[in-house]
């Protein structure tokens, strides 16, 4: 958990892709220290409003603003667990860890890696390559490796939806643990995770940012809870109604 209380991310624009229209005008923010979730057809842009934040989106004109509220530069504060778990294939559980150290051209630390390991459940594994892991137990190494760059701002792209329900649910108690106190923005297609995670939920449409009010319930809430459920329903039901 971080020390102090991260900034909250403000997002107020437009994004075209080629003079086409992707989405906006949208104003989102992030709250400080909260999990935000974001919901929407596909195609309408969510991915793509991650990679705007994160930096690494070279396709995209952005016309607008992406800041954070303490008005520091979010370079060097973001980091992005992309979908799925994206681990290199040729390194091990602690390799792929502290993959961004190395990158840096930086040591690693060590025995914060080990401690992150043991916290995500993967110290018997460390020495394991991806291929011999569960996909569990891959998504849990994505997570640690997240959690290793200690970012205050965290995007989450999909984190857990290639996995089996009983194991995403278990990766959503995981994260919504271990990412607490930080600002975190989550794309998901899967209205149960945004009603289980959301301090706040938002649908991003064509036409700009839907609000959905979360379960007055903390995070992450129990899969059973009936508000956490209504929560869900509406948020398919907004899903499915033709935009």
């Amino acid at each position: 958990m971080p020390a102090a209380m991260p900034p909250a991310l403000l997002l107020d624009g437009t994004a075209r892709i080629g003079g086409a229209p992707l989405f906006g005008p949208v104003r989102l923010e992030a709250a400080a220290g909260r999990i935000t979730c974001l919901l929407g057809p596909s195609g309408v842009g969510k991915t793509t409003l991650l990679r705007l934040v994160a930096g690494t989106d070279e396709v995209t004109r952005f016309e607008g603003t992406i800041a954070a509220s303490d008005g520091a530069p979010l370079a060097g504060r973001v980091a992005l667990m992309a979908q799925g778990a994206d681990l290199l294939p040729w390194l091990d559980v602690t390799a792929n860890v502290t993959l961004g150290a190395r990158l840096r051209g930086t040591r690693p630390d060590a025995a914060r890696a080990r401690d992150i390991l043991a916290r995500t459940g993967l110290s018997d594994h460390a020495h394991k390559r991806p291929h011999a892991l569960s996909g569990g137990q891959r998504q849990r190494a994505a997570l640690a490796r997240t959690l290793m760059e200690d970012r205050p701002l965290v995007l989450l792209d999909e984190p857990f939806s290639a996995l089996d329900a009983g194991t995403r649910a278990q990766m959503q108690e995981l994260g919504a643990h271990h990412l607490l106190g930080r600002t975190v923005l989550m794309v998901t297609h899967d209205p149960g995770e945004a009603a289980r995670m959301g301090h706040a939920i938002h649908i991003l449409t064509a036409g700009g940012i839907e609000t959905v009010a979360p379960p007055a319930a903390p995070v992450p809430r129990p899969v059973d809870d009936p508000e956490t459920l209504a929560v869900q329903g509406r948020l398919l039901a907004r899903l499915r109604a033709p935009a």
